[in-house]
């Protein structure tokens, strides 16, 4: 690929996190719109309204007006060819969203500004800033009666433990909006037909000199580490503040970064080498051709179309002649992409997430990608004989892709299903149905707490009424215990045995 560097350093990828509600697709569908990619955004909300959300792409997602899995997002903007990824708002979609920020080389966080830091973006940014990757915080919603601009700042600061410089600040807001100041540029942003207040603008005013004395240093460095996160306010459905948010944003938001082996090994984005990783597996994303597509970060050398790659798991040598990228439900062939940049690998079921591949003659594995302990069951049967074969297709590949974990009875071939919560049954039973034409229905076996153990330390006179022992999907056994009460009785009767918990 010709002027590679210069490509390379015009990448940027990054991930929107948020709690539900607080607005992150709509932001997500500005962006887009700032690169002419969509004419007009659309919004989760409204069932009824013709204009769906470009990257809730999903049916259930449209009729529900919430977003259950992580789409890929493609466009331009002032030289730069920006990766989002817009993940679930969800928390019962946790997992997906920790594997996609797996992905990513920095954060936007969204808060709506009436409620602040709210759970579900306390534990997605425990997950962020362990990677000290970094973080761009949008204060959402601005045009509605939200919360003194100081309290939400301050308690950015307090809870989440990072430190906070805001890059412009609301000179009211809701009706009495009158817009943002741009603390770098030094003007004021008038919000579109605000009504005059002269005592508002002033109050507003008093905190920017306030915050001009009395505020935190800018320093690059830290935001580059994940200490300082540069604030914004604004209202994405409005599209106010979304254009100097994302241009202050490309000027400190990072290149494609190294990533390390599990041998510990530096692969620089630089490096000729081609090597990428899976971080998602989604099937029948064009329900005309029920496909399967494994998502693919690449993380150095160029990818060109028709290149041979080994896939490092099973040693097999693979030709991506069938390569897109997306921009929600649309996708065009990619002839070729660089580091930084996400891949949809048409996939006939050769790969699994967490997956490396790589161009060179030396083996390269980069790190697991991480499973959370669930925490319900539910047994899963057909309720039509006939389509046994669809329904062993259907839970294969939803299983495949991370939508749910499967377990099977131990000594027998019933199936199971684990997950992190009750909206991953609804929304497996759905596509179940809507995807592969199958009725399903759940016995609920309820909330367990689930343990692996070593296989060389199976016995099936461990099992009791407080425990149930079973198989995950790699055959590895499992103890499904009842409570924790169980869990600790079962420790002290077995004191040698090792119990795995995952995430």
């Amino acid at each position: 690929m010709e002027n590679f560097e210069q490509e390379l350093q015009n990448r940027r990828t990054f991930a929107i996190i948020s709690h539900p509600d607080a607005g992150k697709t709509t932001l997500t569908e500005q962006l887009l719109l700032h690169g002419g990619v969509i004419r007009e955004a659309g919004t989760v909300k409204g069932r009824g309204a013709k204009k769906m959300a470009s990257s809730d792409w999903m049916a259930i997602e449209q009729q529900r007006g919430i977003s259950v899995t992580s789409s890929v997002l493609q466009f331009d903007y002032e030289g730069k060819r920006i990766n989002i990824l817009d993940t679930p708002g969800h928390e019962d979609f946790s997992e997906d969203t920790y594997r996609t920020l797996m992905a990513v080389d920095s954060v936007v966080m969204v808060v709506d500004a009436a409620k602040g830091i709210e759970p579900q973006t306390k534990k997605l940014f425990e997950i962020v800033s362990k990677r000290g990757i970094p973080v761009f915080t949008f204060f959402n919603k601005i045009d509605r009666d939200a919360r003194s601009p100081l309290d939400l700042v301050d308690e950015l600061e307090s809870i989440l433990g990072i430190q906070a410089y805001p890059m412009n600040w609301p000179i009211g807001s809701g009706q009495i909006l009158q817009g943002i100041y741009d603390l770098k540029q030094k003007e004021m942003i008038p919000f579109k037909n605000a009504a005059d207040h002269p005592e508002v603008r002033q109050e507003g005013l008093d905190e920017v000199e306030l915050l001009e004395d009395a505020g935190n240093q800018f320093d690059e460095e830290a935001v580059a580490t994940g200490k300082l996160t540069p604030v914004f306010f604004g209202s994405a459905l409005a599209n106010f503040g979304v254009t100097e948010f994302l241009r202050e944003y490309l000027t400190y938001a990072p290149m494609p970064a190294p990533v390390t082996t599990v041998d510990n090994q530096v692969i620089e984005p630089d490096n000729p080498e081609f090597t990428g990783f899976v971080f998602k597996i989604q099937a029948n994303m064009d329900p005309r051709h029920r496909d399967r597509i494994a998502f693919v970060r690449i993380v150095s050398g160029v990818f060109e179309r028709g290149m041979d790659v080994t896939l490092e798991r099973t040693g097999k040598k693979l030709r991506l002649a069938n390569v897109t990228q997306f921009m929600a439900e649309e996708r065009g062939n990619v002839q070729g992409a660089v580091p930084g940049d996400i891949i949809g690998v048409y996939d006939t079921g050769n790969f699994q997430i967490g997956d490396t591949i790589f161009s060179g003659k030396k083996a390269v594995r980069f790190p697991d990608l991480p499973t959370f302990t669930p925490e319900y069951f539910n047994k899963v049967i057909a309720k039509d004989v006939m389509k046994q074969k669809s329904y062993h297709k259907g839970i294969t590949q939803l299983v495949q892709e991370g939508t749910i974990q499967l377990y099977k009875s131990w000594n027998s071939s019933e199936y199971i299903l684990g997950a992190v919560g009750q909206l991953q049954f609804e929304v497996f039973k759905f596509r179940m149905e809507n995807e592969y034409n199958v009725e399903i229905q759940f016995e609920p076996i309820g909330s367990k707490v689930a343990r692996w153990i070593n296989p060389d330390q199976v016995d099936e006179k461990m099992v009791s009424s407080r425990n149930l022992l079973v198989k995950d999907r790699y055959d590895r056994p499992v103890f499904l215990f009842e409570n924790n009460f169980a869990l600790n009785w079962f420790k002290d009767k077995y004191p040698d045995v090792q119990l795995e918990a995952k995430m």
